[in-house]
């Protein structure tokens, strides 16, 4: 069927635009935030070069998207198409500010140097991706949903819902209450006076709690009056310049920028995979390689033009489409951004509206996206999304252990990774099991899918993957390479992982002469003995 008219803008794209809005927002204040305070990057460089770029790519980005949702609206003759989300990649922002700009600002002392580092950071990360689009649509035929929906659970569980909700009770009159203005709307279906959209009333609710705690002389949400007049000086027109010759300049740091650049692309492409195959389990099946492709397409325009953050296909279609939103919310995100960076409002919004406010939406994003690999995948298949998300706790919490010893002036190195054992701390393990996490999760994942459904074969071929990856340091390891004297990152990980491939081939083989065992829900219908 295919369909002549179809509306570019529904009344629940306005939910999904302040949804979606509000998370670009936040993502852009951390952005500028990092950029100002943690690399004292100065201003002519943040507002005049890098978020005008930011801008001009997530603007191209939420437009290419509303229009894939278009075409697959008249294509398939529905009209409830949703389009996918785009942003800025969060877990770029922090991975090139503090693993790629940060060292090569404290070796060099030049912000300039370290601008070009992250530009030319994201310029082979574009590159990675659009190759990788072409292979992505086979990895997802031969990899079940549970591994690839389990590890994004993981991600969304550990990396998008904990920090909020440790931010809601840490400011819990305005956290809390706004969490409940939100889950009474998108859960309990509650509708607000002129269908105001539940992201705008728990924002206003929040502004009204931490202003009116300020005029009262305790001051909550982290607003004032002296931090929004200093807000004004960053206000402007800028529009993006290009900076080819800052991107090539960077490559002086070519073999620096390598360890990261290829292990953080292959984590792109198969978190963009993920997050495709989170949008058709909710309905809209897209293109794979187009897709991936437009992400690096869009990484690689913005870096040109001065943006060392990278464009990335969002979690969370399954929640704007669940809010209504279809395809003008996301081509009205891109306007939204364009306003927000070339004009230099962002300062103003981070001084005005308390983050914690926001901090609800983001955790409800995390409780869709953790909850749909239960809801999509086969009731037996739910060890599997458990074992898949178990990685990226371990990655978590080794992020925490290493803030709390960065902040006492030390390392895990320093304190002694066995005293630190004797204290119910095993770093080791958190390291060892974490590093590579998404890839970690979904190999485990698919694993424990194909032997709930007796293929062991196929789950010996990915363990064999497992054995490969990590012998490279893609799983199981800080940093892709041979390890030292060629011996690979995690030999003796990669080595398990053969013994476990072996293993499973010696199950494949004696499988047909077992019993089939009876459906798990069939045993438990059945009295005991």
């Amino acid at each position: 069927m295919i369909a002549k008219n179809v509306p570019l803008w529904t009344p629940g794209d306005w939910n999904a635009l302040f949804g979606l809005g509000t998370n670009v927002l936040v993502n852009m204040l951390v952005m500028t935030g990092l950029l100002k305070f943690v690399l004292g990057m100065p201003d002519a460089i943040t507002f005049g070069r890098i978020l005008p770029a930011v801008g001009l790519m997530l603007m191209l980005g939420n437009l290419y998207y509303a229009w894939m949702a278009w075409k697959l609206s008249v294509r398939t003759g529905r009209t409830d198409v949703c389009a996918l989300p785009s942003g800025p990649s969060v877990p770029h922002m922090f991975i090139v500010v503090f693993v790629i700009m940060m060292p090569i600002l404290g070796k060099t002392g030049d912000p300039v140097k370290a601008w070009e580092a992250g530009l030319a950071w994201v310029f082979l990360q574009g590159f990675i991706l659009i190759g990788g689009g072409f292979i992505a649509p086979l990895i997802r035929k031969v990899t079940p949903r549970a591994a690839l929906l389990g590890t994004l659970a993981g991600v969304s569980i550990a990396f998008i819902s904990m920090r909020p909700a440790m931010e809601i009770f840490m400011t819990s009159i305005i956290g809390l209450v706004c969490l409940a203005i939100i889950m009474v709307s998108w859960f309990g279906g509650v509708r607000y006076p002129k269908n105001m959209p539940a992201g705008l009333v728990a924002i206003i609710v929040g502004m009204v709690i931490a202003w009116g705690s300020t005029l009262l002389g305790f001051p909550l949400g982290g607003v004032g009056f002296d931090k929004v007049a200093a807000s004004f000086a960053s206000f402007g027109f800028s529009v993006p310049i290009p900076a080819v010759g800052h991107v090539f300049s960077g490559f002086e740091f070519l073999g620096f920028i390598l360890v990261t650049a290829i292990p953080f692309g292959v984590y792109d492409l198969v978190e963009a995979m993920d997050n495709v195959e989170s949008a058709e389990a909710a309905g809209d099946s897209y293109n794979t390689t187009e897709a991936l492709a437009a992400e690096g397409v869009f990484s690689l325009i913005g870096t040109l033009m001065g943006s060392c953050f990278a464009n990335a296909v969002y979690i969370g279609h399954p929640g704007w489409k669940q809010m209504g939103g279809r395809i003008g919310y996301s081509a009205a995100t891109g306007l939204l951004v364009i306003a927000l960076s070339w004009l230099g409002i962002l300062s103003l919004l981070l001084s005005a509206v308390p983050v914690v406010a926001i901090s609800p939406i983001l955790l409800y994003i995390g409780m869709l996206i953790g909850a749909q690999a239960f809801q999509t995948s086969p009731q037996s298949h739910a060890p599997a999304v458990v074992l898949a998300v178990t990685p990226h706790l371990a990655a978590w919490a080794k992020v925490l252990v290493d803030g709390a010893l960065a902040a006492a002036g030390t390392t895990a190195v320093a304190v002694g990774i066995d005293k630190m054992a004797g204290n119910g701390v095993l770093y080791q393990g958190l390291a060892t099991f974490g590093d590579g996490a998404i890839l970690t999760g979904l190999v485990l994942g698919a694993i424990a899918v194909f032997v709930i459904e007796r293929r062991f074969e196929m789950a010996a071929c990915f363990a064999f993957a497992g054995a490969v990856l990590s012998y490279f340091g893609f799983m199981h390891g800080p940093a892709v390479g041979f390890g030292p004297n060629g011996l690979g990152v995690s030999p003796m990980v990669a080595l398990a992982y053969l013994v476990v491939a072996g293993f499973l081939l010696a199950c494949a083989r004696v499988k047909a002469l077992a019993p089939e065992p009876a459906p798990a829900a069939q045993l438990a219908a059945e009295p005991a003995e």
